[in-house]
């Protein structure tokens, strides 16, 4: 039987550290109690030497047959097999650090044999359906998930640092509502109701500002029934964030010093190198319009007041569809992702969205067919979405009313009417500025990694049928 529990107090990585000073051949003269996986096991007559590793790295345990406890147990160790050792720190005559084992036990033992897989599984479906077992086989599964660990810390303490309050909101929502997407469905058998993952907390954040908290984050699970792909996971990590008395400009900025520092807190400097080509964080990040993107891509000038048809004339050449549902605004957002998007390589915002792509955000200041809103891009994709919130109670129930119409006509990813939201509107939202930033697409910045899977512990699979 194997025990309940091992006194452990000592990690491989902090041994490499506190011992490095040892000559070959010194003994420290100081026991330590280690534990972790087996990675490796060799015999050499009346000697063995097993790699340890735990969740800091790897020291050798040197065991001697006139020493160890059970030692001709001890050699016939399977690859895998959690151990826990007693022993002094020395370092072999060879200039391995090691723990002399003078007793063990065994705390789990691996069932299943990787072989020489040790040194990393390839088979990709085996890796995410078990990574419990690739996180051992491979190192780098390992470092990108403790990088994606970093990044949260760095995350949080930077909106801690900036007066931001952390804060909870519901998952299961009466209606899909917070951002354009397909969501999730399920039924609440006590309340007899449906109900929906939420696709976003951006309404309830909303109202907590209503509420009277100024500057309310979130960092949290949210849900979109759509495909997957190496961008996309049905379930994902956002940090959602909103200011009292700021607008787009002032969420921009702030957008891009976290950005920023968070890349300094995790790699040292905002001068990183994704797949092999250099990326800069560094600030300030370039402003461009949407339509000045758009129209330096398709080679002539468009916006939203643009006639719908050449728009989507211009949608057709690029083998897009272009339902009758949609207006100019769409056709010109449409556009922009088919024709732009895919060339932004250094981080840049995206400002001035058209109001038909923009149901929560506040009229532009300057033209009112264009909404207070930016997209920060990098590496070609979507890295962050933000805006000058709306909070006319009256336009806002147009603007609802608008994306009603839509799903009647058959778009299943426009919002639904949000009557307690609209209610919690009319008691009052100063002007205010919200964000969304991709926490998966983020780490997959920072830790190289070009799909979505990568980052996330367990992505989300297709059941197996066995």
């Amino acid at each position: 039987m194997t025990p309940y529990s091992f006194a452990h107090n000592a990690y491989a990585g902090d041994l490499q550290q506190t011992w490095d000073h040892l000559i070959d051949g010194e003994e420290s003269g100081v026991t330590v109690h280690v534990a972790g996986r087996v990675m490796l096991l060799r015999t050499q007559g009346k000697l063995a030497f097993a790699t340890m590793r735990d969740s800091t790295g790897e020291v050798q345990l040197f065991a001697l047959a006139a020493l160890t406890e059970r030692f001709d147990e001890f050699v016939r160790l399977h690859l895998g097999d959690w151990v826990g050792v007693v022993g002094e720190v020395v370092r072999t005559k060879r200039g391995e650090l090691s723990v002399k084992v003078v007793s063990w036990s065994t705390l789990a033992v691996a069932q299943h044999n990787f072989g020489d897989k040790w040194a990393g599984i390839a088979d990709f479906d085996l890796r995410y359906r078990h990574r419990e077992a690739d996180l051992w086989a491979n190192e780098k599964s390992r470092l990108t998930l403790a990088r994606r660990s970093d990044v949260l810390r760095s995350a949080r303490e930077r909106c801690w640092a900036a007066n931001f309050m952390e804060v909870e909101t519901p998952i299961l929502n009466p209606i899909p509502t917070g951002a354009s997407a397909r969501p999730f469905s399920t039924f609440h058998n006590a309340l007899d109701s449906q109900f929906y993952l939420r696709i976003a907390p951006e309404l309830w954040l909303k109202r907590l500002v209503v509420g009277g908290f100024e500057r309310v984050f979130e960092l949290g699970r949210v849900f979109r029934n759509e495909g997957v792909s190496p961008r996309h996971n049905p379930e994902f990590t956002m940090l959602e964030l909103y200011a009292a008395y700021w607008d787009y400009e002032n969420m921009m900025n702030f957008t891009e010093e976290l950005v920023a520092n968070v890349a300094t807190d995790v790699l040292g400097s905002t001068e990183i190198s994704y797949q092999g080509r250099p990326l800069s964080f560094a600030t300030p990040w370039p402003r461009r319009t949407m339509a000045e993107l758009t129209s330096e891509a398709v080679g002539e000038e468009v916006s939203v007041h643009t006639p719908r048809r050449h728009l989507a004339n211009l949608l057709a050449q690029r083998d897009v569809e272009v339902p009758e549902a949609w207006g100019a605004g769409r056709c010109l957002a449409e556009l922009f992702e088919a024709s732009a998007e895919s060339s932004l390589w250094d981080p840049v915002f995206v400002t001035d969205h058209p109001v038909e792509v923009s149901p929560l955000a506040r009229r532009h200041r300057n033209d009112t067919t264009l909404t207070e809103r930016f997209e920060s891009y990098a590496v070609g994709r979507e890295l962050s979405n933000g805006f000058s919130e709306l909070n006319d109670p009256v336009d806002q129930r147009l603007r609802f009313e608008e994306q009603a119409r839509l799903a009647a006509a058959g778009d299943d990813e426009a919002m639904r009417i949000d009557e307690d939201y609209l209610r919690a509107l009319e008691w009052g939202l100063p002007p205010t500025a919200g964000l969304g930033l991709g926490i998966d697409r983020l780490v997959m910045l920072l830790a190289d990694e070009s799909n979505i899977r990568e980052v996330i512990a367990f992505p989300t699979l297709k059941p197996r049928r066995d």
